[in-house]
């Protein structure tokens, strides 16, 4: 028996029958992908030497290109160029503005957040119980700006009086919100343009349009009115004037007045559901024309809040020097600084002996 011919391989087709074979890419760092027809549904008979290099060459699943990575990579331009222009830098808040003041240490700007937060919770808390009891008049609570207004100041206080202790627990090198998602610490920045911009609209227009001889006739009312739309303004202001908190961006200005505007939907909603206005301004019975003027009115009072808030920050960064660009360990913008320094060359003894 001749041994050549019963190693050799069948070239007839009708003796040994081809399988057609799917087509696979194979991928190169150096080369644009290449249509072949993957070697594993050849038979082992019929699979050659560079068969088997091409099985090889085929990189596991986890490292071939895939088609969504264009797309996430777009996405991720995208927002790394929209972040900035929100507040939220990389790395976030590197200077430690948030949890910091001109005159206070970080330990005692925690405390005088949690006590200012503890206040008006408890101002809040003592109003509600009080209608519910005496009154039973709370089901509209919840409908008022003034209230809502007092909650965000409240969650703001608490919040930034936790990060500002964990700053100050750590010894000053970093707190959580720098390590959380960017949506978070964006809205942790919006929230700070809401609570420093909307208690001043609330205090204006409460004591221009709806303070009468009422609101200060009792303790209770005279106690509530001063706390929610007097103490309200000196929270905002404080958090403006005694801490390195930098000025709130553009772009949140458009995102504070539509919230408003979005407010108007629940003071209707609030008259279609319980019968009553929470403001008599947002009347259109008794206003008829004015109530086109006293909304456009309320957005250009937030307007004038912002840039007076903004001018005010201003001011505090010139007069406390926050405004240079100095970080925390010494660097400019995150780079070594480039300023050179005189130093005296140190004396040899080898030197003195040549």
């Amino acid at each position: 028996m001749d041994v050549s011919s019963a190693t050799t391989r069948p070239t007839s087709t009708s003796a040994v029958p081809l399988r057609r074979s799917l087509p696979y890419i194979i991928y190169s760092p150096s080369s644009p992908p290449t249509l072949l027809s993957h070697p594993h549904h050849l038979p082992l008979s019929q699979r050659t030497a560079s068969d088997d290099c091409q099985l090889s060459k085929v990189p596991p699943r986890s490292t071939r290109p895939s088609f969504m990575a264009p797309k996430l990579a777009h996405a991720s331009e995208t927002a790394g160029l929209f972040y900035p222009r929100l507040g939220v830098s990389s790395p976030f808040d590197a200077r430690h503005d948030f949890v910091t003041s001109p005159v206070f240490s970080p330990l005692v700007l925690a405390l005088v957040r949690l006590t200012l937060g503890t206040y008006a919770l408890v101002v809040l808390l003592y109003h509600l119980i009080y209608e519910a009891v005496k009154t039973h008049d709370v089901d509209g609570f919840f409908s008022y700006f003034t209230h809502l207004s007092y909650i965000g100041l409240i969650a703001y206080l608490y919040a930034s009086g936790v990060q500002t202790l964990v700053y100050a627990v750590t010894r000053r090198k970093s707190y959580p919100l720098q390590r959380w998602p960017r949506p978070l610490q964006f809205l942790h920045y919006l929230l700070y343009s809401t609570i420093t911009t909307y208690p001043i609209v609330v205090t204006v227009i409460f004591w221009a349009l709806l303070a009468d001889a009422e609101t200060l006739s009792t303790k209770f009312n005279a106690f509530t009115n001063i706390s929610e739309h007097m103490m309200n303004t000196v929270f905002a202001v404080v958090e403006v004037t005694l801490t390195n908190a930098s000025p709130s961006p553009w772009l949140h200005l458009p995102i504070c007045v539509f919230m408003l505007a979005c407010y108007l939907g629940v003071a209707y909603i609030t008259n279609a559901t319980q019968g009553f206005y929470t403001y008599s301004f947002l009347d259109p019975e008794k206003q008829d024309a004015k109530l086109a003027g006293y909304i456009v009115g309320i957005a250009a009072a937030e307007c004038l809040a912002f840039l007076l808030v903004r001018g005010l920050t201003w001011l505090r960064m010139k007069l406390s020097k926050r405004n240079s660009s100095t970080l925390p360990d010494g660097t400019e913008d995150g780079r070594p600084s480039e300023e050179w320094e005189e130093v005296e060359r140190p004396t040899s003894s080898i030197a003195h002996a040549v």
